[in-house]
């Protein structure tokens, strides 16, 4: 990728109820993000003006434009994703905001598959007024995962040189054990190895995998998992070369930090790997999703209504989301 080129970069408003939209506006106010990637708003010409109001930020400009291929360049540009304006009040939810932020994702989507985007960060939605016609998923990396036609994808969640995947991802816990196979974890280890290398530029990835029981199963006296699918598969690709390691107990692996000799971690589970990484670096992870033929991030956080709209949020998350993509985007694109 030529040093001087700024990739198109979309970025999906959220439900406009939560605090996607204020930590959208606080990231893109600062101008310097514009030296580095021509930032586009999925979302409203409308709300994004009203938060713009709401936050007191009057040196913030943006431009409306028809179609993203008409993007301007250092400028920040919006795309109107319905025709009809929303009456809504930061902090309630509802049908209104959840249509918005379907059709800013969908419409996100599409400009991505067309070439129109190069990479898209995705601000917080609610799972459940967001589903309709089109999208009807547990959550972004489900919907992206099937709409780019992947094979699997991997939730990914990256902080500097933290870095925590999951087998699993948004299913009940009761689902978890039934879930766990060999040929699952080879083929989210296979994606996690291939996305280190890159789009981290790691060259012998170094991973963790975590035991699904306690204690990693104490030796088979609280769960066979360990023995039985966990153990063998991690042997079998150290016979082929790979540099994986484990099954570590999950709760002693966090606590004594020995995730830092590892270029990643393997979790099993959802909560396995969010809690602890949440817990290390809530206000700076993204959320990656790894496998994809595209670049898809978003902040590590959720819709937060309880603090939207009164100028609390903190956008680090969301700004660390969008230089991720850029990022990957150098990592993946060779210099011309």
């Amino acid at each position: 990728m030529d040093p001087k080129y700024k990739a198109k970069i979309g970025i999906t408003i959220g439900d406009i109820a939560g605090i996607g939209p204020e930590v959208v506006l606080k990231t893109l106010a600062d101008n310097r993000i514009l030296h580095h990637c021509t930032p586009i708003i999925y979302g409203t010409g409308a709300a994004v003006n009203f938060y713009r109001k709401q936050l007191g930020l009057e040196n913030f400009n943006f431009q409306i434009i028809p179609a993203s291929d008409q993007a301007l360049p250092r400028k920040v540009n919006v795309v109107n994703c319905l025709e009809e304006e929303i009456t809504f009040t930061p902090g309630t939810p509802s049908a209104e905001t959840g249509a918005l932020a379907r059709a800013a994702l969908l419409k996100a989507a599409e400009d991505l598959k067309a070439g129109h985007i190069e990479a898209v960060v995705t601000a917080p939605i609610d799972k459940d007024n967001t589903q309709g016609e089109g999208f009807q998923f547990p959550g972004h990396t489900e919907f992206f995962t099937q709409y780019f036609d992947a094979p699997e994808s991997l939730m990914f969640l990256v902080a500097d040189k933290l870095r925590v995947a999951t087998a699993t991802g948004h299913i009940p816990v009761k689902e978890i054990a039934g879930r766990i196979t060999p040929e699952l974890l080879i083929r989210k280890l296979s994606i996690l190895d291939s996305s280190l290398r890159k789009d981290f530029g790691i060259q012998k990835p170094k991973i963790a995998v975590l035991g699904l029981n306690p204690h990693a199963g104490e030796n088979g006296l609280l769960g066979a998992e360990e023995a039985e699918i966990i153990s063998p598969v991690i042997e079998q690709l150290k016979a082929k070369g790979n540099l994986v390691f484990g099954p570590f107990p999950a709760d002693g692996f966090f606590g004594t930090r020995s995730y830092q000799k590892f270029d990643a971690t393997l979790a099993l589970y959802h909560d396995q790997g969010l809690i602890p990484f949440k817990t290390l670096a809530f206000e700076r992870g993204v959320n990656f999703t790894a496998g994809l033929p595209v670049v898809r991030t978003s902040p590590d956080h959720g819709t937060a209504y309880n603090i939207a709209g009164q100028g609390k949020a903190d956008e680090t998350s969301l700004r660390e989301a969008l230089f991720t993509a850029i990022d990957i985007l150098k990592a993946r694109t060779p210099l011309v």
